[in-house]
């Protein structure tokens, strides 16, 4: 035998370490990818074919339509871009039959084709990147919904319009910025893009059926049929369904034991819902999450709900009991509603006569612990990211990623041409111009100056990374809404419009970033050319502003009394919930401002402590994990997710918590770890399952019965049950809405 085919010799040996080399190389640093995208690319795919574009406009178009149009209403729904992502299969394949396969400018450097060969996975890809643009929402929209609608004042389209594209645009100079730190690294794995990537799999690879088993894409079939037959029961027929409170049942007229068991008004003990959309309408995905995000959700949910809330309710910290223990709106002293309308002058400014005559504006104090957490999420973020993150960050500053380790998919990535760094910083010049000049020219509209806006992208700019980061290996992304809204109001106050351009500009331009990156690392995944993606995604952006801003225009013109809560009935599906938040976010950081209520002026300076607290819980953490470093839990320990767990709280309430924690608990804990194959094989792709199947039955109920006002009305449809949960509970209170006086 020769020394070659020798076992034992010296060549053997290095041929062996060489191997293992190899593979080490091509296995990916985070398991759930490793398993989930494949290791293989053929760069002659075409991506940028005709059908991509009809298709990907089309995609776009109509999501942004669908999803402005649902965002107004009572139950708001969000459409994600997995509708479009399988709507388009069969129209793909159509197109590539009976479209015409003939030569353009033949023998020319310009020659195409419109049909160059078969769908394929990327051209779904880009075309889910347009998607993605329509489904994602433009933030701007609730200054023009506040402003003309509960306001009542005057906000003209031309300045609407550059508020909006400004403050989509904007994020894209941050996402370049960034882009080698989030989107290159192996350890930055977007969990909630292996959702897509399981549906492209299953929807493209052609498997052979595993013995007893099914296929990805029949698996998929089954889910979506499923989930659309079942939901005409939450959505329709069995209301009851999206929040079983069965604890109410128990004392139908217990003001306490309704608090306590309520879902949807109050701390929800035992309730579930057995509703896709319930489970996964604010947090995302639970089968999405990994495991250690959603139990430190969990126990950041549990410490909120059912410690904080309770301890400070039932003491009635700051006349808690003077409200409900579970509400967004503002009251007056004695637990009416407050008359913002009342204290603002000509100017749109706060008159301070009419404002010291209604007195103090209070909050239930729930929504103002919800703030006092906001605050310390803000402060940990930052911590946490220097201990646990700083010196990878440095490293990599330093080194300008030379020399670094890459994983599979950056390597087969380095094949195509990257996008110029210029392009970013063209954008982004452009995009602060644009701001600067939207908020100068229209600044009796806009209310806000143009330092301002070099404040705001300032603060979007120092957040980014280390929110990114979160976001990247979390699945949560602690917002910055409340900390933009804290600077402007302190600097600026008494300007709502200031207030919530700020915000926007300062939080959503972040978002926005936020969104590109993972956009980006899913076409890393699928290995789609760069400057592809980038196209797609400037031209998306573009498209669903536009979309977006007329189709909220023409429903402001067309929908009598669109989310005037005190005009329309109460059965009225045109309640607008998120824009009421929005509304009072500015009553409170705007126009009334931060020194009023949280200051010394207000009622609740003590919850500035958060900050404090904030700041010092990661410190605690990480010298437990170095005192302690044979207990690996301490370190999984992520105080940024623990304390923002209810940052969605309200307009989010506890029945969405709970079920989400419990299905996370199933698929990223038990199956994760006692059925890894079925959990790797499946999980993802009855995520993407369950939300097309929603998605779909919803707008066809919406369209068949929900347009036409036709109800099925019994008991099962009737509100969970609860009626007293919303009750105040301090001496003399109550007597109205059904409420016992105490």
């Amino acid at each position: 035998m020769g020394a070659a085919s020798d076992p034992a010799s010296p060549h053997a040996v290095l041929m062996e370490i060489e191997h293992r080399v190899a593979e080490q190389e091509e296995q990916c640093l985070v398991k759930q990818v490793d398993m989930t995208v494949p290791k293989t690319d053929d760069t002659t795919v075409p991506v940028l074919t005709f059908r991509m574009w009809v298709l990907g406009v089309t995609s776009c178009v109509l999501l942004a339509f669908v999803n402005q149009f649902f965002w107004y209403r009572t139950q708001p729904l969000s459409v994600t871009a997995i509708s479009a992502q399988i709507a388009v299969v069969p129209l793909g394949h159509l197109m590539a039959r009976t479209i015409t396969t003939r030569k353009f400018l033949e023998g020319s450097r310009w020659e195409f084709s419109l049909n160059p060969g078969p769908f394929n996975v990327k051209e779904h890809v880009l075309i889910t990147i347009f998607a993605n643009s329509g489904a994602g929402s433009v933030y701007a929209t609730h200054i023009l919904t506040a402003v003309k609608l509960l306001y009542k004042r005057n906000l003209t389209f031309i300045p609407a319009l550059l508020l909006m594209l400004t403050t989509q645009m904007l994020g894209f100079g941050w996402a370049g910025l960034f882009r080698n730190y989030l989107v290159e690294p192996g350890e930055m794995w977007w969990p909630s893009n292996l959702v897509q990537v399981s549906l492209f799999r299953a929807l493209h690879d052609k498997a052979k059926r595993p013995k007893g088993s099914v296929t990805r894409t029949q698996f998929f079939v089954i889910v979506l049929l499923t989930s659309f037959a079942y939901y005409i029961f939450p959505g329709y027929l069995f209301l009851m369904l999206t929040s079983v409170s069965w604890v109410c049942w128990i004392a139908p007229g217990s003001v306490l034991v309704q608090q306590l068991g309520s879902g949807m008004n109050g701390l929800g003990l035992g309730s579930f819902g057995a509703d896709w959309s319930v489970i996964a309408s604010y947090l995302g995905s639970p089968l999405a999450s990994p495991w250690f995000a959603t139990a430190n959700v969990a126990v950041g949910f549990a410490l909120v709900m059912y410690l904080m809330t309770p301890l400070t309710y039932y003491t009635n910290l700051f006349n808690a009991r003077n409200f409900p223990i579970y509400s967004n709106d503002l009251y007056m002293a004695n637990g009416t509603l407050y008359d913002t309308l009342g204290i603002i002058n000509a100017d749109f400014e706060i008159d301070k006569v009419k404002y010291a005559e209604s007195g103090m504006v209070y909050l239930s104090t729930f929504f103002a612990m919800t703030y006092g957490l906001g605050f310390a999420t803000l402060s940990a973020t930052i911590v946490h990211v220097i201990l646990f993150h700083g010196r990878d960050i440095l490293r990599q500053t330093k080194g300008a990623f030379k020399g670094r380790k890459i994983d599979i998919h950056t390597k087969l990535m380095q094949k195509y041409k990257p996008v110029p760094m210029w392009w970013f910083y063209v954008i982004l010049v452009l995009t602060v111009s644009g701001s600067i000049f939207a908020c100068e020219y229209y600044i009796r509209s806009l209310q806000l100056p143009y330092w301002g806006v070099f404040l705001a992208c300032a603060i979007a700019f120092f957040f980014t990374l280390p929110i990114g980061i979160i976001n990247a290996t979390t699945n949560q992304a602690p917002g910055l809404n409340i900390i933009t809204e804290y600077i402007i109001g302190y600097m600026y106050p008494g300007r709502p419009v200031a207030n919530m351009c700020f915000k926007v500009y300062g939080y959503i331009s972040m978002t926005q970033a936020l969104t590109f990156l993972s956009d980006f690392k899913l076409g890393h995944y699928m290995k789609i050319p760069p400057r592809s993606m980038f196209m797609a995604q400037i031209i998306g952006t573009l498209i669903s502003v536009l979309v977006y801003l007329v189709t909220a225009w023409w429903m402001m013109a067309s929908i009598p009394n669109l989310c005037d809560i005190h005009l329309l009935p109460k059965d009225s599906p045109w309640r607008c919930p998120m824009d009421r938040v929005f509304f009072d976010a500015s009553v409170i950081w705007g126009l009334v401002g931060p020194q009023r209520i949280f200051g010394d002026l207000g009622v609740y300076p003590k919850i500035n402590w958060f900050f404090a607290g904030g700041a010092v819980m990661p410190v605690v953490v990480w010298l437990a994990s170095k005192a302690f470093p044979g207990q690996k839990w301490i370190s999984l320990v992520h105080m940024p997710v623990l304390l923002g767990a209810t940052s969605m709280m309200p307009p989010a309430s506890s029945v969405n918590f709970t079920s989400w924690i419990i299905v996370g608990f199933v698929s990223g804990f038990i199956f994760y770890r006692y059925r890894p194959q079925l959990w790797e094989r499946y999980n993802y792709v009855m995520s993407g399952g369950l939300d097309a199947g929603t998605a779909f039955m919803t707008i066809l109920l919406f369209i068949t019965l929900g347009s036409n006002g036709i109800s099925i009305s019994w008991w099962g449809n009737d509100p969970e049950g609860c009626p007293l949960a919303s009750c105040p509970t301090a001496k003399g209170m109550g007597g109205s809405d059904g409420c016992p006086i105490y």
